[in-house]
């Protein structure tokens, strides 16, 4: 069973002036015999606020999986890549690359997506869109594959090899 933190990042939901409805569907999709949520919140758009949280979620909450929505547009306001590079030790840049290239045989706006996936320390941080609906197509795209990278990354497994 691994922890997961999740974090929307909304100026608007952080005020209570939009119902977040994407953090509450990941945390539907998550299958529930693999994936704890120890923690959800919903954050501004504020780089220091977000590194922060990211940090706790790594450094103390010891979260195998974070998973943020929203933030990773093109707005002077999305910051969440920004956030999530500045924290981690190393880029997972495979599963952002993953996630926007399955996006764009839905949409081509998906090429408008900033967002980037990395670890600190055991704990692996993914962006995710900001729409309930981009959310469910990119978790259901790599939920699979998740697994064995959380595996590998804490040490469960021994190497990618087959």
């Amino acid at each position: 069973m691994y922890q997961v933190g999740i974090v929307t990042l909304s100026d608007k939901g952080a005020k209570g002036e939009r119902q977040d409805l994407s953090g509450p569907k990941i945390q539907e999709l998550l299958p529930d015999d693999r994936y704890e949520v120890v923690s959800y919140r919903i954050l501004p758009d504020d780089q220091p606020a977000i590194e922060k949280e990211l940090c706790r979620l790594a450094d103390e909450e010891h979260c195998a999986l974070v998973l943020t929505t929203g933030g990773t547009g093109f707005s002077m306001r999305d910051v969440t890549p920004e956030a999530t590079i500045a924290v981690c030790d190393r880029m997972a840049n495979g599963i952002a690359d993953a996630i926007r290239n399955y996006s764009m045989t839905i949409t081509p706006r998906a090429m408008f997506s900033r967002a980037v996936s990395g670890i600190r320390k055991k704990t692996l941080i993914i962006n995710l869109p900001g729409s309930p609906k981009a959310v469910k197509e990119s978790l259901e795209y790599i939920i699979d594959a998740l697994e064995h990278g959380i595996e590998i990354m804490t040490g469960e497994a021994g190497n990618c090899a087959r």
